[in-house]
């Protein structure tokens, strides 16, 4: 930062400034591992110790990582399932084979998530550090958490993730927050990878919520939570989404090792359809509500189908969910049932 704003800050945000001060090696040293033996601890944490004193700015280096960690990962998850989808092998897998995802599409989903990361993500990870100071959570301390500990942990997050999104995106589909907020995550209705984040900013700020308030609310009740711990349950966490989003169901996906696992199967219907599977890890949710029955009934259809008729019953029953989607769609854009009923279908112009 320049000596210019750094002087402008100083005088009339000293508590904003006081976040970009670095520190040399010696003092970032003395300062955060000044009573810790860092020659016991192992390679991976002595690398952890020496990034913070090389940043000399525990904010700052904090910061730069989460959003690193954010980026690489969330691209470096999307970028592959491109590719796949280039490759007509792996078509077979494809869960909508007859949807294809033009260039444009690509560049304009590209365009609006790296938007959305920078002006909207930015901010808010730059701030991780602070939150988590004042709820308690470690993040330059060493040594790390056990494993045992991080497992579980991070199976907390999950669940509680899981639980968050049900709700909060059951309510993103009622009119004036669908209408204002969440149709533009459902102008794919055969999504791809790089759509996880394809999103409304308030979209991503709501549902973000459920990804790192379980991390903070842990941190209320114990004092054990490392940052690290917190960057291995994001990833695993956009794995999860990026991969929902994929478009592919293949004989080795995650459901069909773990049967309540959602997966790709389970959220791609939601696109189609628009009204089922509203959970995003699990199944549970959808299944004890009831807000699945459409997707077990469209399942249980493509399974009585004969092997050699099973491609085209496939292909009538993926347009019937889509049509019925639109319709869904509609009465939500619309206000409802009750002026739906006054539109003739199809024409727009009232009965």
């Amino acid at each position: 930062m320049s000596a210019v704003a750094m002087d402008f800050l100083q005088k009339y945000a000293p508590v904003v400034a006081d976040q970009f001060v670095s520190m040399n090696s010696t003092q970032a040293q003395n300062t955060l591992y000044g009573d810790v033996n860092l020659e016991s601890l192992n390679w991976l944490e002595r690398t952890w110790a020496s990034y913070y004193i090389w940043m000399g700015n525990p904010v700052l280096a904090t910061g730069v990582m989460s959003f690193l960690l954010h980026e690489i990962v969330y691209f470096g998850r999307a970028i592959p399932w491109l590719i796949i989808d280039a490759i007509p092998y792996f078509h077979q897998w494809k869960i909508q084979p007859d949807k294809h995802i033009t260039k444009e599409q690509i560049w304009k989903c590209t365009k609006v998530v790296l938007i959305t990361h920078f002006t909207c993500e930015l901010p808010l990870i730059y701030l991780f550090h602070p939150i988590c100071c004042y709820f308690g959570m470690a993040t330059y301390e060493v040594p790390f958490s056990s494993l045992g500990l991080m497992a579980a942990q991070i199976a907390f997050f999950f669940v509680f993730e899981d639980t968050f999104h049900y709700w909060a995106h059951r309510g993103l589909h009622y009119g004036p927050f669908y209408k204002n907020i969440h149709k533009l995550h459902h102008e794919f209705s055969a999504p791809i990878g790089l759509a996880a984040e394809y999103a409304h900013p308030l979209e991503v700020l709501i549902l973000a919520q459920g990804t790192i308030s379980g991390p903070f609310i842990y941190c209320l009740f114990r004092k054990d939570l490392h940052i690290l711990t917190v960057y291995i349950w994001i990833t695993l966490r956009l794995w999860q989404a990026v991969d929902a989003h994929s478009g592919y169901d293949f004989p080795w996906s995650l459901r069909h090792i773990i049967p309540f696992w959602a997966g790709a199967d389970h959220h791609d219907y939601h696109h189609m359809a628009f009204t089922n599977c509203f959970s995003t890890s699990f199944r549970w949710w959808d299944f004890s509500l009831g807000t699945d029955a459409k997707y077990h009934a469209y399942k249980k259809r493509l399974a009585a189908a004969k092997a050699n008729q099973r491609a085209k019953i496939e292909k009538e029953e993926n347009e019937r969910a889509i049509q019925e989607g639109l319709e869904a769609e509609r009465m939500v854009l619309m206000g409802g049932p009750n002026k739906i009923e006054k539109i003739k279908v199809g024409t727009g112009k009232k009965q």
